[in-house]
């Protein structure tokens, strides 16, 4: 496990797949991400199944907060498309329980990553695609250090409209200036 302040990063356990599939189904939860179709449990279940074929780096990380009760799942981050050659790697992240929203827990959870693939994965450059309607994570982006980097032009339809898909990086040189700031 991956521990912060206040959150931990998990391996997806089967027992997530109703909340995943809960979430996955709400249209506020969605407008930001890629998924546009309604998602059945066993779409759900498929990808569970397919999740051992990843590599161990590219796995999905569940988000966890704790509470009286213990930890509790709010969402799932993840690393794809690595590229071991240009130590690259494309990063995802969802807080799907709506009222975990606005608390700081998405930029907790991107720090973490940062730190995760810049100190254990030894990526060069982490980066992300984000929606131009999607004000409230390109601000957490920009905040935590990710650095626009381009825009592909009307890029995404989604109720009747088409968006231009942000493309955001941090490289490690960056990410090694603001740890060392913080110091």
């Amino acid at each position: 496990m991956i521990f912060g302040e206040r959150i931990r990063l998990r391996g997806v356990e089967r027992e997530d797949l109703p909340l995943f599939v809960t979430w996955l189904n709400d249209p506020e939860v969605i407008k930001g991400l890629i998924i546009n179709l309604p998602l059945s449990s066993l779409d759900e279940e498929n990808w569970f199944e397919n999740l051992a074929k990843l590599p161990p780096e590219e796995k999905p990380l569940a988000i966890e907060i704790q509470d009286e009760n213990g930890w509790r799942l709010i969402g799932n981050s993840s690393f794809h498309n690595i590229s071991l050659i240009n130590r690259c790697a494309e990063v995802g992240i969802f807080i799907g329980n709506k009222d975990e929203w606005g608390k700081g827990y998405g930029s907790e959870t991107m720090l973490l990553l940062l730190k995760h693939g810049f100190e254990t994965l030894n990526l060069h450059r982490i980066f992300l695609r984000v929606y131009e309607d999607n004000h409230r994570a390109i601000r957490t982006y920009e905040n935590i250090g990710f650095k626009h980097e381009g825009r592909l032009r009307e890029d995404r339809y989604y109720h009747g409209e088409y968006f231009d898909t942000l493309i955001m990086s941090v490289l490690r040189s960056e990410w090694l200036s603001r740890e060392s700031q913080e110091e």
